[in-house]
């Protein structure tokens, strides 16, 4: 499988990257470090009115005055994989008994279509990366139970402005740096259940 093969290369990712491994949902960093991914939905400030705005940045404010210790915010543009999205659609029409909504999904199809062939579908998304490191002499639930103690601050912190989080699973967390460092084979070849075990031992 290409996507686990080691890389010869002086500059390859897994040099860039130093990541041990990742269990239970948290990513292992050398040095004892480990880090908790939360995914964040957003907020369209440009929406809000004057004093919406105002009454936001005084909660992310005091949001932030409340850490008790850092984090780091991580914004990620990636094109979507409209193919699956339309497959989903052509699978609809063969399911659907009335015509006139098949040919109206058929121009549904057909239109994005068009639109991709000149335009690249685009998607955000938030992540808020949570820090923590032990002695090596700490045990992993305490590991586990300090990450979540702070994550649990942070999401009823971001609660506030109207966002919400969620942990990535270990199987997302490959995934996003795999996709960051492989787009295109992540395309062609989407992580699975099956192929994480061996992500992570290649990443070891």
């Amino acid at each position: 499988m290409s996507l686990l093969r080691k890389s010869n290369k002086r500059m390859s990712s897994r040099r860039q990257v130093t990541i041990k491994g990742v269990r239970d949902n948290i990513l292992l960093l050398p040095g004892n470090n480990y880090r908790m991914v939360l995914q964040v939905s957003s907020v369209n400030f440009e929406l809000k009115s004057e004093e919406e705005q105002d009454a936001l940045i005084e909660t992310y404010q005091s949001f932030l005055n409340s850490l008790v210790s850092p984090l780091q915010m991580t914004i990620r543009v990636r094109e979507m994989n409209m193919d699956k999205y339309l497959d989903e659609f052509r699978l609809r029409i063969q399911d659907e008994p009335e015509e006139i909504y098949k040919q109206q999904m058929q121009n549904y199809i057909e239109f994005v279509q068009s639109l991709i062939t000149t335009n690249k579908i685009l998607a955000r998304q938030f992540y808020v990366v949570i820090p923590y490191s032990s002695d090596g002499k700490q045990d992993f639930t305490v590991v586990q139970e300090q990450l979540k103690l702070s994550a649990d601050i942070v999401a009823k912190g971001l609660s506030k402005l109207g966002v919400r989080s969620r942990q990535l699973t270990s199987l997302e967390i490959l995934d996003l740096f795999y996709s960051f460092y492989s787009p295109e084979s992540a395309k062609r070849q989407p992580l699975t259940d099956q192929t994480m075990q061996l992500l992570k031992e290649a990443f070891i």
